[in-house]
C-alpha cells in the first residue's frame, strides 16, 4: 500500500537545503514512529511530499500507523493512492471512473488534479475532460467547483498516476527535531500542556522540568501527561523528564518572603534552577504557559520582573491566548481529562499578590533566602527519559498482584478510554468498572470501602503506580489484577 504525506506548507517556502533537511528530518522521524509496526517501512521524497510504502495490511494495525501519521509534526495531510502508469487523457478519465463511478451517482463533485513534469495537456484540461466524461457515464447530479459532495483528487506526476482517497488530517507544523531544543516548565495543567505541545509542533526538541512542591500524587500525574504528550506527538526522539525537588526552597519562601511578593519570587527561582539544569544540558530556551494576566504573577509588570531572573531565552506560546481557547486545544490534544485530574499543589496563595512588583524590592525579599537551599534542590533533581519514565516509577514499588480475580472482586480497567474501546476487557463473571488512571486518584474516595478493587492495564505499570498511591494515602482496599499469559481477558473484536 502506498500512501502520499504532504509537508506543511512553510517548509514548502524554504531554500532548497533547508526543505531538504526538513524533509529529511521528517522521514527518518516517520521510520521511527512506525518501526514497531512495520520495520521495512519504505519512506521517500522530493519537493513538498513524501511517498510511503508499506507492507502492512491488518485492518488493526493500519489505523494504528495512520493514527501515528496523525501526530506526527510536519504531515499537513496524507491520503493513501492507487498508482498507474500515465496514459492518454481517455486513459486517465477511465481509471478515474472505475474508481470514483460508483461513489458520484446523485451527487455533486468537482475534480482536482496537481500535475509535476512535461506532459501534452495541462491540469486545468485534466479536470476538464475527466469532470465531462464522468458526468456523462456516472449519472452524476452536477459538477461543483465551490462545494461539492464528493472531490475527484488525481495526480499525474511525470508517467505515472495517481488517485486518491480516504484523506487523512495531519497536525501540519515543523518535523520534530529539525529546529533547536527546549526545556518546558510543566506543572502538568492546561497551560503548560498547550504550550509543550505548541513547540513540539514547531518542531523543537522538547525536555520537560518539573518542580515538586511536595505532592507525590502531583509529580505522578505530570510524569503521566508528559508521558502522553511524548508518546503520542513526540516519539521519534529520546527526552528527558526532570524532576527537581523544591518542597525546602517553597518553605524558606514561605518563612522569609513578604506575601504579597511570594509568587513573584517563587517564579523567578524556578527560572534560576532551571536555568542551571538548561546550562547543563546546553539549552538555550526556557518555555511556560504564561498567559497575559491570567494571574496575579502574569502581568506585564511581573512577568518582566520574573524573566530578570535568567539570561536564557523565555518563550510563552500562550502569552495573548484567552483560557477558554487554550482549553479548547487541551480537548483537541488530548490532555484536557489529565489536567482536569490534576492532583495540583498549591504551596503559594498571597492574601494581597502584588500586581506591579518593582524588581528592587523583589531582589530585596529574594536577599532574606537561603541560597544552599535552591543550589540542594538543583543538585537533587533527578533526570529520566521519556521512554523509561513510568518503568522509573514503578521500579521499586511492591505491590500485591492478583492474577485471579475472584466473585466479590471489583476489576477496575484504568487504561486510557481510546484503549478500552478498541480492546475492551472481558473477565467472566466478575463486577468489572472503567476509570481513566487520571482519574482514579480522585474518584477513589467514592468507591465502596467494603469492596476489593483490582486495577488493570496492560503492562502493569500504571495501576502498580495508582495502587501503590492509594495505599499510601490510606485506602487497603485495592490490589492490581495481572492476569497470567494466556488467561483470556479481552472480548472479542467480532463481538
Amino acid at each position: 500500500m502506498k500512501l502520499i504525506l504532504k509537508s506543511f506548507a512553510e517548509i514548502t517556502i524554504k531554500s532548497r537545503p533547508v526543505r531538504k533537511q526538513f524533509l529529511r528530518q521528517l522521514s527518518k522521524n516517520i521510520r521511527t514512529v512506525l518501526r514497531d509496526i512495520d520495520p521495512e517501512v519504505k519512506v521517500t521524497g522530493e519537493w513538498d511530499n513524501l511517498e510511503l510504502v508499506t507492507n502492512v495490511q491488518d485492518p488493526a494495525l493500519l489505523q494504528e500507523l495512520y493514527a501515528r501519521l496523525r501526530c506526527t509534526p510536519g504531515i499537513a495531510h496524507f491520503f493513501q493512492v492507487l498508482e498507474y502508469p500515465l496514459g492518454d487523457l481517455d486513459d486517465i478519465a477511465q481509471r478515474c471512473k472505475d474508481h470514483y463511478c460508483d461513489l458520484l451517482k446523485g451527487r455533486t463533485f468537482s475534480v482536482r488534479c496537481k500535475r509535476t513534469g512535461k506532459h501534452p495537456f495541462s491540469s486545468v484540461e485534466v479536470e476538464r475532460y475527466v469532470g465531462s466524461q464522468l458526468r456523462q457515464q456516472c449519472g452524476a447530479a452536477g459538477i461543483n467547483l465551490r462545494n461539492p459532495e464528493v472531490e475527484v483528487r488525481c495526480e499525474v506526476r511525470h508517467k505515472r498516476l495517481l488517485l486518491e482517497y480516504e484523506r487523512h488530517q495531519g497536525i501540519g507544523g515543523y518535523p520534530l527535531g529539525s529546529v533547536e531544543q527546549a526545556l518546558v516548565l510543566m506543572s502538568g495543567g492546561f497551560d503548560s500542556t498547550v504550550a509543550a505541545y505548541k513547540m513540539m509542533r514547531r518542531g523543537l526538541l522538547t525536555h520537560f522540568c518539573f518542580f515538586n512542591l511536595g505532592g507525590h500524587a502531583h509529580e505522578l500525574g505530570v510524569k503521566e501527561v508528559a508521558h502522553y504528550l511524548w508518546e503520542k506527538y513526540g516519539s521519534s526522539h529520546r527526552v528527558l523528564f526532570v524532576s527537581v525537588p523544591f518542597e525546602e526552597v517553597l518553605g524558606d519562601i514561605l518563612e522569609n518572603v513578604d506575601n504579597g511578593h511570594m509568587g513573584v519570587v517563587l517564579k523567578r527561582m524556578m527560572f534560576k534552577a532551571a536555568e542551571q539544569i538548561a546550562n547543563d544540558l546546553e539549552i538555550d530556551t526556557l518555555v511556560t504557559g504564561e498567559a497575559i494576566s491570567q494571574v496575579a504573577s502574569q502581568t506585564l509588570t511581573n512577568l518582566a520582573v520574573i524573566d530578570k531572573a535568567t539570561d536564557k531565552l523565555v518563550v510563552r506560546p500562550l502569552i495573548t491566548e484567552h483560557k477558554q481557547d487554550i482549553i479548547s486545544t487541551a480537548v483537541e490534544i488530548g490532555t484536557a481529562e489529565f489536567a482536569e485530574n490534576m492532583p495540583e499543589y498549591c504551596g503559594v496563595i498571597s492574601v494581597n499578590p502584588r500586581t506591579r512588583a518593582k524588581l528592587g524590592r523583589v531582589e530585596h525579599e529574594e536577599s532574606r533566602l537561603d541560597p544552599s537551599i535552591l543550589q540542594r534542590a538543583v543538585d537533587s533533581a533527578t533526570r529520566v527519559t521519556m521512554d523509561q519514565v513510568l518503568d522509573e516509577l514503578g521500579k521499586d514499588i511492591h505491590v500485591e498482584e492478583v492474577h485471579e480475580a475472584l466473585p466479590g472482586h471489583i476489576v477496575v480497567d484504568i487504561r486510557h478510554p481510546d484503549e478500552v474501546e478498541e480492546q475492551p476487557l472481558a473477565v467472566e463473571g466478575i463486577e468489572q468498572m472503567t476509570v481513566p488512571f487520571y482519574a482514579i486518584n480522585a474518584r477513589f474516595k467514592d468507591f465502596d470501602p467494603s469492596r476489593q478493587y483490582l486495577l488493570y492495564c496492560d503492562q502493569g505499570v500504571m495501576s502498580k503506580l495508582h495502587a501503590y498511591h492509594l495505599l499510601h494515602e490510606g485506602y487497603a482496599n485495592v490490589r492490581v489484577y495481572r492476569p497470567r499469559l494466556g488467561q483470556p481477558t479481552r472480548a472479542s473484536s467480532h463481538a
